[in-house]
């Protein structure tokens, strides 16, 4: 198998994920009746677009919160990735731990925890008397619960950008005359920025591209975002398919500019380590700044994860909310209810358990192959090789849905995955892509450009320069990032909504059906099963990813 087979091959798959879906939302959108072969009426549907009377308000309410949660993300993560990149902070591996499961939670479930614990008559009215219902369904409640589960992507680029980076050009300026204080703001912050920016940018990403946490809170503070008015017009009869096509150019354009704005604002530049790996934590003492720091710590992590992990918990184990948090309606009949041949779960956990691997494999075949086109063989087209694996990074899942509906519902085809589990894969694979890509692109950079130069000339084709020395050096990268892929895609929501076909259910869609139904406890006790498996995956993907800094 030759490179040009190989470029080829990457190149069709990468078309088909992503090119298609978001081609055919562009035709779509131009052109209203082209689901149905029609060319006619071009543009016609903007004037539909802007005649709709709550596009204003839409817009409003997506970039409003989508500012918001970017904004308190930062407010909570930059100082808290200061504290844990600058300073000696006790049992530091802790603290990331801590905050790596608001990462694992995924953002419906987190909505559905507080609301359990906010409500009128939640948990925190019956223990203290406390009523927070009109603070959680509001802007300001929707914000708070996206941002706590989204800080932690500001924080990890944040400190993990310091302890790449190191303290050597700050301790310098302090060997030279200056302050601490001034250390920081004029060398320590201008290298923070990129990361920053970064973080904010994936926080403000997933914010607007985020369904669950607006559909659960919105409808009752009176919300309205674009995905779920994307969902409303796909989901109610008549389906409005150049509508959603039109509210779904407008996130890309969102994101695409935000993008932009971040690239513009950080200048193109990165920061990083002089031997491109991260260096042991060799932080200043806080002295007694210490306590502080770990309280404030411990406040964010009990706000942001215990709180809401414990609401989640509690109510897998209560056998009615209205019977209250005491030991006499404490049963374990939700999670045997869940292992009951007679249910539902245990085809949903197989079903998500598959398709995951399944993503998870592909994507890091993919990944692999366009990395190493890219940053190895440096192959002509490149760059836009390398756009197309990275595009879904800045693509809401939704569109990805929406894309692929639009793709694969047309009479043409003679075989179709739509309305089958392979419908699912495909917007996995698209939506997951960026993270093989991204890893293995790192490691392919860190691995010099000797090796498989060498295996070339002792006679070696690209293909076993690859399989034989390129693999086995980047495999932990890969690895790590498969496992990512797997935890992330075993529990995701929207296309899993928008896509799944008749009688076929993955976790996340049992959860959200059992709260509709009104069977919180099964959906709790099945969202506590998802996070205890997605944290054993992403500590297994930590490990790895340290063993192979430390070679």
């Amino acid at each position: 198998m030759n490179q040009r087979l190989l470029s080829a091959m990457t190149l069709t798959l990468l078309v088909i994920l992503v090119a298609f879906p978001l081609s055919f939302i562009a035709l779509q959108a131009v052109f209203p009746q082209f689901n149905a072969g029609d060319f006619s009426g071009a543009f016609s549907g903007v004037r539909t677009l802007l005649a709709e009377p709550q596009l204003p308000v839409m817009l409003g309410g997506t970039l409003q919160i989508a500012i918001g949660v970017a904004l308190v993300s930062a407010l909570i993560g930059f100082p808290l990735g200061v504290a844990r990149g600058l300073l000696n902070l006790p049992a530091p591996r802790l603290w990331d731990l801590l905050f790596l499961i608001p990462f694992l939670t995924p953002p419906y479930i987190a909505a559905l925890s507080w609301m359990l614990v906010l409500q009128t008559n939640g948990y925190l009215q019956q223990i203290t008397g406390i009523n927070l219902n009109d603070v959680l369904f509001s802007k300001t409640g929707i914000v708070l619960v996206m941002a706590l589960n989204i800080f932690p992507v500001v924080y990890f680029a944040v400190s993990r950008s310091l302890l790449a980076s190191g303290q050597r050009l700050a301790l310098v300026a302090r060997v030279h005359g200056a302050s601490a204080a001034r250390a920081f703001w004029h060398i320590t912050l201008p290298m923070l920025s990129p990361a920053l920016a970064a973080g904010m940018l994936l926080a403000f990403t997933l914010a607007i591209e985020e369904f669950g946490v607006p559909a659960a809170l919105g409808t009752r503070a009176g919300v309205l975002m674009l995905t779920t008015d994307i969902e409303k017009k796909l989901a109610d009869w008549p389906v409005d398919l150049s509508g959603a096509s039109m509210l779904s150019v407008v996130l890309v354009v969102i994101a695409l500019s935000a993008w932009g704005l971040q690239k513009k604002l950080t200048g193109h530049h990165d920061v990083t380590s002089v031997t491109g790996k991260p260096t042991e934590n060799s932080g200043a003492n806080a002295g007694v700044f210490t306590l502080p720091i770990v309280v404030l710590m411990a406040l964010v992590g009990g706000i942001a994860v215990i709180l809401p992990g414990a609401s989640m918990a509690l109510s897998g184990v209560l056998g009615t909310l209205s019977g209250g948090v005491t030991w006499s309606n404490v049963t374990m009949s939700h999670y045997m209810a869940l292992f009951s041949q007679q249910g539902d779960a245990l085809p949903a956990l197989g079903t998500s358990l598959s398709l995951a691997l399944g993503a998870a494999c592909i994507t890091g075949m993919l990944g692999l192959l366009a990395s190493w086109l890219v940053v190895v063989q440096k192959i002509k087209g490149r760059a836009a090789l390398d756009a197309l694996s990275l595009m879904p990074a800045a693509l809401p899942g939704i569109v990805v849905g929406v894309g692929l509906i639009l793709l694969w519902n047309q009479r043409f085809w003679p075989v179709s995955p739509y309305n089958t589990w392979v419908i699912l894969l495909l917007s996995y694979c698209c939506l997951l892509l960026p993270w093989p890509v991204r890893y293995v692109g790192s490691a392919l950079r860190q691995l010099g450009g000797n090796l498989e130069p060498a295996a070339r000339v002792h006679g070696a084709s690209a293909f076993q320069a690859l399989r034989f020395i390129v693999m086995p050096l980047v495999s932990p990268a890969l690895l790590a990032a498969m496992l990512m892929v797997f935890a992330i895609a075993s529990r995701e929501l929207v296309t899993s909504l928008l896509l799944a076909p008749a009688g076929t259910q993955t976790v996340s869609v049992f959860i959200w059906r059992q709260f509709e139904q009104g069977s919180v406890g099964q959906g709790m006790a099945m969202a506590t099963l998802t996070l205890i498996t997605g944290l054993i995956l992403m500590l297994s993907a930590l490990g790895i990813m340290q063993r192979n800094s430390q070679r």
